[in-house]
């Protein structure tokens, strides 16, 4: 199968707005991909087989002129990016970047962004996988419920795709939970505000409001004396996680699957920013260890408990483990579910989750069985730059570059962000900015630091990307700001404050 099916795949479902216009053109594809059906599935949900390739943005800014003719084969790229996988020692990285500039040079131009957004993980997102599970019920004629379950159960999509093509739904109801093998974490829906929160629960016979830690999402694994911690990803991460470990060596059971997070607190037991337990998550165990707080129970002693309702997961969680838990409370009223949300927020939480008590453990995509609430936080930033847009965003001025202001009246630049823009948004930013260009480089258009822009972020964390040392966390566009000018824009100083969770009125 050539890669540039692939890509031709990708790019009709980036242009298009009608889901099932995006479920037809992956469903064909992958119909006709063969023997190929997993690498295509991964390729479409935009994972590499390859977790890691030791290929870093360095050697994805020099790439060789892109060729004219596609000829490329999906094993062929994944045959590349496995030698580069193993490659190790000296003179390695010597090895890796040429062993890159040669498969990036058989590439079309089409097929060249495509390898550098799979290569770089800016492929991935959750409605996409969500999607390519719709399409491979639709391409093999499975009930679209069987279709999850089963990726629900058994983690990968391309492992469910050859299932699906080659044995049907007796071969997808044939996944099952099994200790040891991550199971897809169920996700939260979002809500701007409890109350709306609490309406869309609808009909639920009650509603528990779980304290949102801001940790690393783990699952737990553990049988007899082996444990294995799985993120949310899906990638392993046991050894770096020993505290972890041991709490969950202390339960009383042979056999058990949570759900949690992994956090540090300070010596007052707030939790630590965000950026020190990802960074603590991202190394070998050290003096500092992260705690685990759970607030799910999957399986139990030969028991799975998936299918049953939230309220009893949590009564068996809290029997098994009382002293690992979350805080949570049933508040019989959205006033007093609001109550919570403020005195966890005070208490340095991210905010809430509102779970019905109803509600089964439902993987792999968002619903109204959980609703996250957190506090909207808001900057009104300057426009340094802005970047072409790309598919359906193609012609318009899109992904916008953020500054904060100096001292001295210059900007420094806190990262980018595309989300939050609807078609008049992009349509008036696109002209406005051509107001402001400085120059063009064919891709970036830089600008004059006049045009005010605030933003809604969920933090900041610490980066050595930008030149402040701090990034924001899920920036989004609120609105335009014609009011303010850029001397009224933050200042870098203020940014810095939401490092230690501070907040500006």
């Amino acid at each position: 199968m050539r890669l540039q099916v692939i890509v031709e795949a990708w790019e009709a479902v980036r242009v298009t707005r009608s889901r099932l216009a995006k479920r037809a053109a992956l469903a064909a594809t992958l119909a006709s991909s063969g023997e190929s059906i997993e690498l295509a599935a991964g390729y479409l949900a935009g994972e590499l087989q390859q977790r890691r390739t030791g290929v870093g943005w360095a050697a994805l800014r020099d790439l060789p002129d892109p060729s004219t003719s596609a000829t490329l084969t999906v094993a062929e790229v994944d045959a590349a990016f496995q030698t580069i996988s193993e490659l190790a020692g000296p003179g390695s990285a010597t090895r890796r970047s040429a062993l890159v500039r040669e498969l990036f040079g058989r590439a079309t131009a089409s097929e060249q962004a495509f390898l550098r957004g799979l290569v770089a993980g800016e492929l991935r997102q959750g409605a996409l996988d969500a999607l390519l599970l719709d399409a491979i019920a639709e391409a093999t004629g499975v009930e679209v419920e069987v279709v999850r379950r089963a990726a629900m159960l058994g983690g990968s999509t391309p492992e469910v795709a050859r299932a699906a093509f080659d044995g049907g739904e007796a071969a997808l109801r044939a996944f099952g939970l099994q200790v040891g093998r991550p199971v897809r974490p169920m996700l939260a829906g979002s809500a701007p505000d409890v109350a709306s929160g609490w309406e869309g629960m609808g009909s639920a016979s009650g509603i528990a409001v779980d304290t949102k830690l801001d940790g690393v999402r783990v699952q737990v694994h553990r049988r007899g004396a082996e444990v294995r911690i799985f993120t949310r990803s899906l990638d392993e991460v046991t050894e770096r996680m020993p505290g972890v470990v041991a709490q969950v060596l202390g339960l009383a059971c042979e056999a058990v699957v949570l759900d949690g997070e992994a956090l540090l607190l300070d010596e007052d037991g707030r939790p630590r920013p965000f950026q020190e337990t990802a960074s603590r998550s991202a190394t070998r165990a050290g003096e500092e260890e992260l705690r685990g707080f759970f607030f799910d129970l999957l399986h139990r002693d030969g028991v799975d408990l998936i299918d049953l309702p939230y309220g009893e997961r949590r009564e068996a969680l809290t029997a098994l483990a009382p002293g690992m838990l979350t805080e949570v409370g049933t508040p019989p009223s959205a006033a007093q579910a609001e109550a919570r949300f403020a005195d966890a927020v005070a208490d340095g939480f991210e905010g809430v989750i509102l779970k019905s008590l109803d509600a089964p453990y439902a993987a792999g995509r968002r619903g109204a069985g959980w609703v996250k609430v957190k506090p909207r936080h808001t900057l009104d930033l300057v426009v340094l730059a802005v970047e072409r847009g790309s598919g359906r965003r193609q012609g318009w001025l899109s992904n916008i570059h953020l500054g904060a202001r100096n001292p001295d009246g210059t900007f420094t630049m806190l990262g980018k962000t595309f989300k939050g823009m609807s078609d008049e948004i992009l349509a008036w930013q696109t002209e406005r900015f051509r107001e402001l260009e400085v120059a063009d480089d064919g891709y970036v258009v830089t600008l004059r630091p006049e045009q005010v822009v605030e933003v809604a972020f969920d933090g900041v964390q610490r980066s050595s990307r930008y030149p402040g040392g701090v990034a924001l966390r899920f920036a989004r566009v609120v609105r335009y700001r014609d009011d303010k000018e850029a001397a009224e824009a933050d200042t870098l100083e203020t940014v810095t404050r939401y490092l230690s969770g501070g907040r500006e009125s």
